[in-house]
Parts: C-alpha cells; sequence; structure tokens
C-alpha cells in the first residue's frame, strides 16, 4: 500500500454560497491524497501500473470548473470522479479552500477536509 499525493493545486473559480461570489469567482486551492497499491508499479517502472498524475490533475480541473454552492459538495464531486475514474484504489482524501472568504473580517482560507474509503 502506498499514497499518491497533489499538494497545492491552485484554481481561480466561480463557486460559493452566495449569487455575487459565484459572478466574480475566486482562488481555490485542493489537495488531493489517493490510497493505493503501489508495489506493481514500483517493481516494473510502468505507468500502467499505477495512478496517472495527469488524469487525477485532469479530474480535479474539471470538477472546478463546474460551480458548487458548498466546498462540501465540491470536495464530494472530487472523490466520486477519482474513485470512479480509478476503481482499483483503496481510498482518497481531498482538502479544498477558499482563499480570503467574505466573511467580513481577516481569513486567509476557509477549508474542508473530507475522506472516502471503499466499502
Amino acid at each position: 500500500m502506498g499514497q499518491i499525493a497533489l499538494e497545492g493545486m491552485e484554481f481561480f473559480a466561480f463557486h460559493g454560497y452566495y449569487d455575487e461570489e459565484q459572478k466574480i469567482g475566486n482562488k481555490y486551492g485542493v489537495d488531493l491524497y489517493i490510497d493505493t497499491d503501489l508495489h506493481a508499479a514500483g517493481a516494473s517502472d510502468k505507468l500502467h501500473e499505477t495512478v496517472n498524475y495527469e488524469v487525477l490533475y485532469r479530474v480535479v480541473t474539471e470538477e472546478m470548473l463546474a460551480p458548487a454552492r458548498l466546498l462540501e459538495h465540491l470536495g464530494h464531486r472530487v472523490m466520486d470522479r477519482v474513485l470512479e475514474e480509478f476503481p482499483y484504489i483503496e481510498g482518497v482524501r481531498v482538502s479544498v479552500s477558499k482563499f480570503n472568504p467574505p466573511l467580513g473580517g481577516i481569513c486567509h482560507r476557509a477549508r474542508v477536509t473530507l475522506e472516502r474509503r471503499r466499502a
């Protein structure tokens, strides 16, 4: 077993509870962690034996393009897509951050972290 991580992905997207947030957009961060068996890839040095980072990044990018009201909803969509694209992975954890959320004061980011394991 092992873990693959894509950390510090940044996007400008149009998510938010308020309509105005969905119009003006904001900067978001995503960290993605995949638990999977990495032994075959380690032995073979073949890309098809592991999770392709480019495909992971594409999945996150596609989900970031579709507006969501809540970070929780966005995180669940990312997990759903990752589990769908990679049926052999054991689990996924995602953190989604909104930079400078409109809270009426100073807050660098709001973040949710979600995790799911296969049944």
